[in-house]
């Protein structure tokens, strides 16, 4: 196969991951997702940023645009919306419990820094497509955000500090109340358990409290054929791809995924994507990266049945062998991985956002 070709950025990237790439990962004890030390302020802000469409270019959209409360901060879409005239190529995962990644978005190009994974979904071109010089000017212009980033420690508004609230909320986004986590799973929740940690093999890459070993496979998830039939989404697509340095884009029909870090000079890392948390999941359908299953059953039905085609899928992916009673208790102990619904005024900011507040006269002489 051809060597692959990568941008300078594309190179960067990977390198600030940070991470062994074919280094043995250890499975982790399971266990409550942990509670991070917040700062109030800091986060209240951060909410309030997080449902603001002024973050986008046209006011058009915001964070919850594609990360809905009400869906488990995802969007219950196959593929994501996108800035208007374009739209997504990839399902939109859920950001309950993100703050814990070790690495950003289906391919796993950004690393933990979360400032950085803000500035890159507020600024690149098919999320929000903000100059962020814009949105300081922006936001220095709401009254309430110039009482906010005082009270946070932030002094004036500025798109650094938006950098670091948003973050801070996200803190807040965290799993709890799970049959799960409270001891009250039913019996065959129970005994999905088990064959969760024997029989199926899941616990092989979905360990630890967030149940992900945060490291891409190739499970042969199908294509999603839309990526390229639809031109909206194929110039999304083709950008990103771009951007990203792949070699022939134009002609490309699958999702590269995280070979975009890995580049393996033979391309067996071609259609790897990271392995997703199971929390939340009965909010979060449909799933895979590209949104091509629709259910939980249909999610056990596919890895029962050995994953896809593909000729470069993990070695681990074997037909199961399971009874239709054991994929329905499979079912029941993914179902018991989700808790209390996240939307209450705690999560979501309460209030509509006013726009039309009375511009600061002068502003531009304006002094905090």
């Amino acid at each position: 196969m051809k060597k692959k070709t990568f941008s300078i950025a594309a190179i960067g990237m990977v390198a600030a991951l940070g991470v062994i790439i074919g280094a043995p990962i250890q499975a982790q004890e399971f266990g409550p997702v942990p509670q991070a030390d917040i700062d109030a302020a800091k986060a209240a802000l951060g909410k309030r940023l997080f449902f603001d469409p002024r973050l986008s270019g046209d006011a058009a959209i915001s964070c919850s645009t594609c990360h809905n409360p009400e869906k488990g901060f995802a969007d219950g879409l196959p593929l994501a919306k996108a800035y208007p005239g374009s739209d997504g190529f990839r399902n939109a995962p859920t950001l309950i419990n993100a703050s814990l990644k070790a690495a950003w978005f289906h391919d796993g190009r950004l690393g933990t820094n979360l400032n950085d994974v803000t500035r890159e979904s507020i600024t690149e071109t098919y999320t929000m497509n903000m100059d962020m010089r814009l949105m300081q000017e922006r936001i220095k212009q709401d009254p309430i955000y110039v009482e906010m980033f005082a009270a946070a420690g932030y002094g004036e508004p500025s798109n650094g500090s938006v950098r670091k609230a948003i973050p801070e909320y996200l803190k807040t986004l965290t799993s709890r109340g799970s049959p799960y986590d409270t001891g009250l799973m039913s019996d065959s929740a129970t005994r999905g358990f088990e064959l969760f940690k024997g029989k199926a093999g899941c616990a092989e890459c979905h360990s630890g409290p967030r149940f992900t070993d945060d490291t891409p496979h190739n499970t042969g998830a199908p294509e999603n054929p839309e990526i390229w039939s639809n031109p909206l989404r194929h110039v999304t697509f083709v950008s990103f791809a771009k951007f990203m340095g792949i070699s022939n884009y134009m002609n490309l029909r699958r999702d590269p995924g995280a070979s975009i870090r890995t580049n393996l000079v033979d391309g067996s890392d071609i259609g790897t994507f990271m392995t997703p948390s199971l929390r939340e999941l009965t909010y979060t359908a449909p799933y895979m990266h590209n949104g091509m299953i629709g259910s939980l059953a249909d999610v056990v039905a596919f890895y029962n049945d050995g994953g896809g085609e593909d000729p470069n899928m993990d070695a681990r992916i074997q037909p199961l062998g399971l009874s239709a009673e054991e994929q329905a208790d499979l079912v029941a102990f993914l179902e018991a991985l989700s808790g209390d619904p996240l939307t209450s005024d705690e999560h979501v900011w309460p209030d509509k956002i006013d726009v039309n507040y009375k511009p600061i006269e002068n502003w531009l002489d304006a002094r905090n």
